[in-house]
């Protein structure tokens, strides 16, 4: 690859940016992505239902989906970023280059073979994952062969996540946060399109997936050229960059997905109960991923690069800031969503899934999930901003001690939990347990002196609570009862819902604009 002047800019330190600036950035482009994810489980919801076609793609998207948290939005994505930043800062362009192509190619090799396996040992793996099925023996062969078509997605998506952990390195936000769209546009397209040219019409959306990975890898490689830094991938696993990732990311295998690990065991332990309860859980973890990825997953997207950058330049002042920057700004966001989703569970999800074969049963039983799971949301984005402060500092061996605690917790409250609630109980525990997660995260990095907490959290404590009281109640008067809106088509329902997020908006950002939050207090150089 030849150094030519822009190749050579682009391979120098990335200039800081504003992180309110970035975070905007990638909050609008994860909104498109979630309204697009939205618009997606609503064919899927008319088309497909709570049956037994759309267990069995939930079950094979979700197991290389899981692994994909763990190797590319994971425990690749924590170790990488900090490692390419020290290198952006501290090496030459060339070094850079070269750890660039070493990490491509030894990640291609690795997972390639996992997918090979793993497609080989589908049957086992639909078994290991939702042993539940094992009593349908269609259902169980049916899965099998979808996962056969969706596992290649691991290694197509963790390619295109290498490719986006770059360009956000070099704050380049809005390419990699834009991408998720093109999954969700397979699928519609193939639910539309493809499931009437299938014997079993779920197919089609293992079809879609499959897809969606080869489009969303294409769509970032123009843009790494441009930067003149696309790889040439070849596999490097003794390069120096190499080996600490490998080092950092063993443990963050399991560390940084604690979250996405609790919700594969809610999975498992759905399998075993009422037909329809994967279901459930799925459509309401939906809702949930809707606010905690424009909020807090977006956050966590752009303070990780910027504490790396901090920490190479050992600025601990700034650091500690960043963090508390980040805590404030998800907890703004964090706590009307999750009112916002516990107030208007029903509502929520007679608008976007009550169609074709989605029933008034389904819809009851997956608002408890919802209302569980919404208890959690807060901890689930403190866990997204809390868990950067030890990554960006290379540390991934503390996030896995508190991630096994908090993990055993699950396993506990899940057994103590499901038998009174069912598949609510499993939302709930997953809830709980991210707020064990979350606080021990805090409390350690409070500790280590990493966390400081600036003055103004008092006064900003009361800002927040009074908005959500008058949030709370505002859409408790102002919403009709649920059932009312299972009589209402689509129009009546869509203004209504959007009157009601709106209204609720309006109350809730004018009580702090009347007691003294101001857009200033939330801006942060990166």
């Amino acid at each position: 690859m030849s150094d030519t002047p822009e190749a050579a800019a682009a391979a120098q330190p990335p200039a800081r940016a504003g992180l309110l600036r970035s975070g905007m950035i990638v909050s609008v482009m994860t909104m498109l992505s979630r309204v697009m994810g939205l618009a997606r489980d609503v064919v899927i919801a008319a088309l497909f239902g709570a049956g037994s076609g759309a267990d069995a793609f939930f079950v094979a998207f979700k197991i290389p989906n899981f692994m994909r948290r763990l190797f590319a939005e994971g425990a690749f994505n924590q170790a990488f970023i900090p490692v390419l930043s020290e290198y952006a800062t501290r090496r030459s362009k060339a070094e850079v280059r070269e750890l660039l192509d070493a990490v491509a190619g030894s990640l291609a090799v690795v997972l390639a073979l996992i997918t090979a396996i793993a497609m080989l040992a589908a049957p086992w793996l639909v078994w290991l994952f939702a042993p539940g099925f094992g009593r349908d023996p269609d259902k169980l062969a049916m899965t099998a062969d979808m996962l056969r078509l969706t596992f290649p997605y691991l290694l197509l998506i963790s390619l295109t996540a290498f490719s986006g952990s770059v360009l956000n390195t070099w704050s380049r936000f809005a390419v990699p946060a834009f991408t998720p769209v093109l999954l969700n546009v397979s699928l519609i397209g193939a639910a539309l399109l493809l499931t009437p040219l299938m014997t079993e019409p779920a197919m089609a959306l293992a079809w879609g997936v499959l897809i969606a990975g080869a489009a969303q890898l294409a769509f970032q490689v123009p843009f790494l050229a441009r930067l003149g830094l696309l790889p040439r991938p070849w596999p490097g696993f003794a390069h120096p960059g190499v080996r600490r990732i490998l080092l950092l990311m063993t443990p963050a295998l399991f560390g940084v997905s604690v979250s996405q690990i609790n919700l594969l065991l809610d999975t498992v332990l759905a399998s075993l109960l009422t037909p329809g309860s994967v279901s459930w859980l799925y459509y309401s973890d939906r809702l949930v991923e809707l606010p905690l990825g424009v909020f807090g997953i977006a956050i966590g997207t752009v303070i990780l690069p910027a504490l790396s950058k901090r920490h190479a330049e050992q600025s601990a002042e700034h650091f500690a800031r960043m963090l508390d920057w980040a805590l404030r700004a998800v907890l703004l966001l964090g706590l009307p969503a999750a009112v916002a989703l516990v107030v208007l569970a029903e509502p929520l999800l007679i608008s976007l899934f009550h169609y074709g074969a989605m029933t008034d049963r389904d819809i009851a039983m997956a608002a408890m999930s919802l209302r569980a799971y919404a208890l959690g949301l807060v901890a689930f984005m403190l866990i997204k901003v809390l868990a950067p402060g030890f990554f960006a500092r290379q540390d991934t061996k503390t996030p896995v001690k508190i991630g096994i605690i908090a993990m055993v917790a699950n396993m506990v409250l899940n057994l103590l939990l499901i038998w009174p609630l069912a598949h609510a109980g499993l939302a709930l525990a997953t809830a709980l347990s991210a707020f064990l997660n979350a606080g021990l995260l805090g409390w350690l990095l409070r500790k280590d002196g990493v966390l400081t907490f600036q003055p103004g959290w008092g006064r900003f404590a009361w800002q927040l609570g009074g908005g959500c009281l008058v949030l709370g109640g505002g859409l408790v008067w102002l919403a009709p009862a649920w059932q009312e809106w299972l009589t209402w088509g689509l129009w009546p329902r869509v203004y209504h819902l959007s009157g009601l997020v709106i209204g609720g908006a309006a109350l809730y950002f004018a009580w702090l604009a009347a007691f003294g939050v101001r857009v200033r207090h939330f801006r942060m150089k990166g």
